[in-house]
């Protein structure tokens, strides 16, 4: 079995995105655009971009500017029958201070140390089919909009394992150092 040097880790992960059918970052649009970049809009765009590329395999989420690594944090997955979604992404919401709505009853959590989402959300994917499955104890229907991001978790033992709904687990000091390291469009690339 070969191992992987951290530093070609970067390169591998953006290398892997036209293998598995992903545009590169500056080829992408924000979901809900009406039209993809001109060729003449993406040759102007500033060449230093930030990109988040999260490996689900390995649980780990990379930041890269230009290509290299500049910071990586371990994270926890969703779960079997609540994975996390692959594909290509941008960043589409950034708060801080969030307020958790349970899903399935609509009880809202204060912003806190008991707050299940951590001191930061930063949202990258967006579904209005609803989801159902099992949740660990139970078998959860979700109607409406569902939404994956990065946040903080007070669950500290679960970041390194595939426990969540979908979203994507970082310890509290993590996502705030990464919420800072990101804005509204970044492009974030989830590997399977």
């Amino acid at each position: 079995m070969a191992h992987l040097t951290p530093s070609l880790l970067p390169a591998l992960a953006l290398a892997l995105l036209p293998a598995l059918g992903l545009v590169p970052a500056g080829a992408a649009t924000i979901p809900g655009s009406a039209a993809s970049p001109s060729p003449a809009s993406a040759v102007s765009r500033p060449t230093v971009q930030r990109h988040l590329v999260l490996d689900r395999s390995a649980r780990r989420l990379l930041v890269l500017e230009a290509g290299r690594e500049l910071r990586r944090f371990p994270v926890a997955i969703g779960r079997p029958g609540w994975e996390t979604p692959v594909g290509q992404f941008r960043v589409i919401e950034l708060v801080a201070d969030p307020i958790w709505e349970h899903p399935a009853t609509g009880v809202h959590v204060p912003p806190g140390p008991a707050n299940p989402l951590g001191s930061r959300w930063i949202g990258f994917h967006r579904d209005c089919h609803g989801r159902r499955g099992f949740n660990g104890l139970e078998v959860l229907t979700v109607e409406g909009c569902v939404s994956a991001g990065f946040h903080g978790t007070p669950q500290r033992e679960s970041v390194g394992r595939a426990v969540s709904h979908g979203c994507v687990r970082l310890f509290d000091e993590h996502v705030r150092e990464l919420f800072d390291l990101v804005e509204l469009g970044t492009p974030v690339t989830v590997l399977p």
